[in-house]
């Protein structure tokens, strides 16, 4: 493949929107509270609508998505929309029915959550643990794949010293300026990516005779080289509709459904990367329109993903569209099919100078962006749900030293895991991320659900009930990787349960298996008490309420410079829990603070790395973040009706 930015124009664009992303991230070091943990990890909860919207859309739509879903649409067609365009009632349920109750729980993360539902230990760390490896093999490993992919075919570097350059770059200010720099950072990759996409759209529709002339050629984009007398190599013939047969598809439009609605609640409901912008909001009224404009925004990706790989198909079939084993290795170095490379394709072969650059920064938007999000939630999981069990007595400083350095060892893991998302799923990357998030994300989903719906459930039918799920879920997976699918025109000889039944359908069943033991177990055992279920539950949320006897000890530390060392002061407080501070809750008045000794050249370092406290930190209540103003409530309302409308309009002009 041809590699491009070899003109200093488009060397030109990319190094401008280096720029512009590094001005916003260093701008936002300039925020206050970024050496607090709720400065860092929740951005000081006050954000406002429009970058909650944008980077929950930029979050979600990673490289992964211009890889993974243009080649979706490359080899099967438009089918995999069914995904994206669910997501409005998916952050209704978030924002109208889950949001409220985490505010009320006025948690960091949801293993936290957990915790203070049910009591004990064992489900906030169980989950802690699975959300980390869940983030590993179906977000960062996948980004960085896909991201490396795009530079390779783009530079023509090695797939590997892509990956470091990725790092290295997203490091920089994910590592110091935590959730308020990805999520300012988002908004202006949002921006990027959406007008890049649109100039890719238009260009390609105009090369093969608008949307008539794609569905027209796209029936016939087949390769030269192919196995005889098979059907290998040809469009599917529902190619251009979502709901497929329950039988023969690919994406049974049943499972797709069920996939897509219910088993992806964990997603969109229950999944950090999520629910900590949602929870940065500041108030509930802010988050349901940062929901609501996620929703309208994820309509797009049909026209800015899916079609441009149908139209790379329609344009390079040898390569895009190959089924001889031998020719894709030549072509992409993936004997399982080329279809992932669909968009990069694309795009060396139609942007003019110039526009080659804008859509470089475009993937590297949608890859920082995602990688940063991920980055962020992860260390958040670790630090608050994992670290302080482990080290109760450690000090504001030290949480925040050890979630940044927790970043750099999630990489290297990941980048250990790239080979087998590579060889997955027959080069589709994007059915590679849809079945693991089925197997290991729906009984999760599941949980949290009937957790804050259900209020007799107890933590042992919770900790049974998932352990049940995602036994079943580990299991299909390891048959997946010992079985892989046959090559097309082969007989398939894999296990019926691999063979016969479509993840989609697995993942329902996972569903049910653990919402069975659940709801079986809870029965079985002794309910919680009703003052545990105080703010916990939808039926049981009231405005800043949490249990009575739960306060939150944090500690402060305070850095001197004497005798040219570093020395450390630590305050600890307990608080009343209705209560959440800004500056991470319960520190001493700034009155009743130690003095800081300023100015040595080694708390000015600390300084610069870590971030200096808020002095004059505000007091956020549990009341005024579910507060919300009675004209706003009804704009969001009636948001959400048309949203579902456009929503029905879409499925059933499509489907």
């Amino acid at each position: 493949m041809e590699t491009g930015l070899t003109h200093w124009g488009d060397i030109f664009v990319v190094i401008v929107y280096f720029c512009f992303v590094l001005g916003v991230g260093l701008w936002s070091l300039c925020r206050p509270n970024r050496g607090t943990t709720s400065g860092y990890f929740l951005a000081g909860r006050d954000m406002v609508w429009w970058p909650i919207g944008a980077s929950l859309f930029a979050s979600n739509i990673g490289s992964e998505h211009f890889i993974g879903l243009a080649g979706t649409g490359a080899a099967s067609g438009i089918g995999m929309i069914a995904y994206e365009w669910m997501l409005m009632p998916l952050v209704i349920l978030l924002s109208w029915i889950f949001l409220p109750v985490y505010i009320s729980a006025g948690v960091y993360t949801l293993p936290e959550y957990l915790q203070r539902r049910f009591g004990g230990q064992r489900l906030r760390v169980y989950l802690s643990v699975l959300t980390l490896v869940l983030y590993i093999v179906t977000k960062i490993a996948v980004c960085i794949y896909a991201g490396a992919l795009f530079i390779q075919l783009s530079l023509g570097w090695d797939m590997y010293l892509s990956i470091v350059l990725l790092l290295a770059i997203t490091a920089v200010y994910t590592v110091l300026g935590g959730l308020a720099a990805v999520i300012y950072t988002d908004t202006l990759q949002t921006a990027i990516m959406m007008i890049g996409s649109s100039i890719l759209c238009g260009i390609g529709f105009v090369k093969i005779g608008g949307l008539e002339g794609l569905q027209e050629r796209y029936m016939t984009a087949v390769p030269s080289v192919r196995v005889n007398n098979t059907t290998c190599g040809y469009p599917r013939q529902d190619a251009f509709h979502i709901f497929r047969s329950l039988t023969n598809s690919d994406l049974p439009w049943i499972g797709t459904i069920l996939q897509s609605s219910i088993g992806c609640v964990w997603y969109w409901c229950a999944d950090q990367v999520i629910v900590q912008r949602a929870l940065a909001a500041r108030n509930l009224t802010h988050a349901k329109g940062g929901a609501i404009l996620a929703g309208y925004l994820k309509i797009l990706p049909l026209f800015f993903m899916i079609y441009p790989g149908m139209i790379s198909r329609v344009l390079y079939a040898d390569e895009v569209a190959c089924v001889d084993a031998e020719t894709c290795d030549r072509v992409c170095g993936n004997p399982g099919g080329c279809s992932n490379i669909a968009y990069p394709k694309l795009v060396l072969g139609l942007m003019p100078v110039g526009l080659r650059g804008l859509m470089m920064a475009v993937m590297m938007s949608a890859i920082m962006s995602s990688l940063t999000s991920i980055f962020n939630s992860s260390s958040t999981i670790f630090t608050m749900d994992l670290w302080r069990r482990f080290r109760s007595s450690a000090s504001e400083r030290e949480l925040l030293l050890v979630g940044r350095v927790f970043i750099v060892f999630l990489c290297g893991v990941s980048i250990a895991w790239i080979p087998l998302v590579k060889s997955s799923a027959g080069g589709q990357l994007f059915v590679y991320i849809q079945a693991i998030q089925s197997y290991l994300g729906t009984a999760i989903g599941a949980l949290f659900f009937t957790a804050i719906i259900w209020k007799r459930m107890n933590e042992k039918g919770a900790f049974f009930g998932i352990l049940a799920g995602h036994t079943c879920g580990v299991i299909r997976m390891i048959l997946d990787f010992v079985y892989p699918g046959p090559e097309c025109g082969v007989a398939d000889t894999r296990p019926a349960i691999v063979a016969n039944m479509h993840y989609s359908y697995f993942g329902t069943l996972v569903i049910i298996v653990s919402v069975s033991v659940i709801v079986v177990v809870s029965l079985l055992t002794e309910p919680l008490p009703k003052e545990r279920l105080d703010g916990m539950t939808w039926w049981t949320k009231v405005s800043g309420s949490r249990p009575k006897d739960t306060t939150l000890e944090l500690t402060e530390i305070n850095l001197e410079e004497k005798d040219g060392k570093c020395h450390t002061m630590n305050t600890t407080t307990s608080v009343d829990s209705q209560t959440i501070k800004s500056s991470d809750v319960g520190l001493p008045a700034p009155e009743d603070r130690p003095e800081k000794t300023g100015g040595g050249l080694c708390k000015r370092w600390v300084d610069l790395i870590m971030g200096r406290a808020d002095e004059h930190a505000v007091n956020v209540n549990v009341q005024t973040q579910l507060a919300e103003d009675p004209k706003w409530q009804k704009v969001v309302n009636i948001n959400a009706v048309i949203g579902m409308c456009v929503m029905m309009f879409m499925y059933g002009y499509f489907g």
